[in-house]
């Protein structure tokens, strides 16, 4: 099983291609970018709730949906700030740019969370070999889309 998780993130690297090219286009053709933003978020979480829905599994208590500590709940704000941000930029930049920069900031920032174990998620030290990855990778995307002016 642990095999397939490489191509099921490539297919939600995809998706994540794919609607964010759609939804820019969204708040383009709606004339504000945070209108086809909500408007996407809004059907996300119907397609989610749906899920839910089908999945039939048990839902934690109101005694462990208030342990979850605060910051956690802030996620979503950054997940709308995040994704308008995205939805304002693919107009203006192009998706390929765009996304380029933003896989770079999104693979720097999980590489120092997982150095710190941040969100509990597993601890995984930076080492030489991540640090010259990570400084490869900034070079390269910025050699890729480098323009003269």
């Amino acid at each position: 099983m642990t095999q397939l998780f490489p191509w099921l993130a490539l297919s939600a690297g995809a998706a994540i291609a794919i609607q964010a090219g759609m939804n820019a286009r969204l708040g383009v053709v709606l004339g504000n970018t945070m209108l086809g933003t909500s408007i996407a978020f809004a059907v996300a979480c119907l397609a989610s709730l749906l899920v839910l829905v089908l999945q039939r599994s048990e839902l934690p208590g109101i005694g462990r949906v208030g342990s979850v500590p605060v910051y956690l709940w802030w996620g979503g704000v950054i997940s709308a700030f995040g994704v308008g941000l995205l939805y304002f930029l693919i107009p203006r930049m192009g998706m390929g740019p765009m996304t380029s920069f933003a896989l770079t900031g999104q693979i720097v920032l999980a590489v120092i969370c997982s150095h710190f174990g941040w969100f509990d998620q597993p601890v995984r030290p930076i080492n030489g070999t991540r640090l010259v990855g990570m400084v490869v990778l900034v070079a390269g995307v910025s050699l890729i889309y480098w323009e003269k002016t």
